[in-house]
């Protein structure tokens, strides 16, 4: 059976399993972050301390709203109206009842652990030119262990979303991806990150060919991977290992290549990004949607092109009502409706 024939098989439900973090998006100048790091872009561990110095570097107002790759892309498929669960750790702390009571206002059924450990932050600092630079404090959630991720839900889920991120512990990301062959689901991955293929390049170019049947990645990443900055062959690349590749090219659109098949994806064109925090995020969402509701391929990267575009026209992670209204008018049949939220 085909990659899209077992999502059919399987019906409509998607797991996501990832890092439950509490975003702290600031907007600022290139010299506070290069006061911070000396890297730009991507993500940083960073201890608790550190990340409470950076907060005293940063002299703009603060947003706080709930984070983490995984989760920001399993809310968004449930404001879609899609049938969405995310497993993850937070801590017993006010930080960690907000995230669950935020999954919960979003329609996601919270699958989540707890720890004494104080639950995980991510600084996400944003320049003028629209790129963000993530610091992050895992906390709680990088105590999620193999023995926390429940089989129940990987049973009933038809795909299992995972972010690159849990890749800095690898026997959990090793166990996720088990878990999920071992159910029946289709295995969805993002790299998430440079620095997630940077920290574990032998073991990620072991266990994707064997494990993962959707690979999800954008240019930086995709080039820290393959060894090729040319899309074409990147994306090539990663289609030889998985049952379908997606190379995500920002304002150039997307590429998606299953088998001797392939779809050029173009972005939307509309009024200036002001962050991209979330973008792929959303991307992924909106494909993986698409995805199980078996809709033609260019209509998934389409949504998913929709998706990327709305969160990238405010700060943060999360769509506002406005534009979740504008995705619905252009993808969404009379007959389907969107989550309610309190986003």
């Amino acid at each position: 059976m085909d990659l899209r024939g077992r999502i059919r098989a399987r019906g409509k439900k998607v797991l996501g399993v990832g890092s439950a973090l509490t975003d702290i998006l600031v907007q600022t100048s290139d010299e506070i972050l290069y006061g911070i790091s000396d890297i730009k872009g991507g993500m940083t561990l960073v201890a608790s301390e550190f990340l409470d110095g950076c907060l005293e570097k940063v002299p703009q107002d603060k947003e706080i709203v709930p984070g983490g790759a995984a989760c920001n892309a399993i809310q968004g498929l449930a404001r879609l109206g899609g049938d969405a669960v995310f497993m993850g750790k937070r801590g017993m702390d006010a930080t960690g009842e907000a995230f669950e009571s935020s999954l919960r206002i979003s329609g996601v059924l919270p699958v989540l652990s707890t720890s004494a450990t104080p639950s995980g932050r991510v600084l996400s600092i944003i320049t003028p030119d629209a790129q963000r630079s993530m610091f992050t404090f895992l906390g709680a959630s990088s105590e999620l262990t193999p023995a926390d991720l429940s089989e129940e839900f990987f049973s009933m889920a038809a795909v299992v979303f995972m972010e690159g991120y849990l890749f800095f512990n690898p026997e959990l990301g090793l166990a996720v991806l088990e878990k999920a062959r071992k159910a029946g689901a289709v295995t969805a991955m993002d790299l998430a990150s440079f620095t997630v293929v940077e920290a574990a390049p032998e073991l990620l170019h072991r266990v994707i060919p064997e494990y993962v049947d959707i690979l999800i990645a954008n240019e930086d990443e995709a080039k820290a991977y393959t060894g090729h900055s040319d899309p074409d062959k990147a994306l090539e690349a990663m289609a030889s290992e998985v049952g379908l590749a997606v190379l995500k090219l920002g304002s150039e659109g997307s590429r998606i290549r299953m088998g001797h098949e392939s779809w050029v994806i173009d972005a939307c064109a509309g009024q200036g990004v002001r962050d991209t925090t979330g973008a792929g995020d959303l991307w992924a969402a909106g494909f993986l949607h698409g995805l199980v509701e078996d809709w033609p391929m260019e209509r998934c990267g389409n949504l998913a092109s929709a998706c990327g575009y709305e969160v990238c026209c405010v700060v943060g992670a999360q769509i506002p009502e406005a534009g979740w209204s504008r995705i619905a008018s252009r993808f969404l049949s009379p007959g389907d409706s969107l989550s309610p939220s309190g986003s």
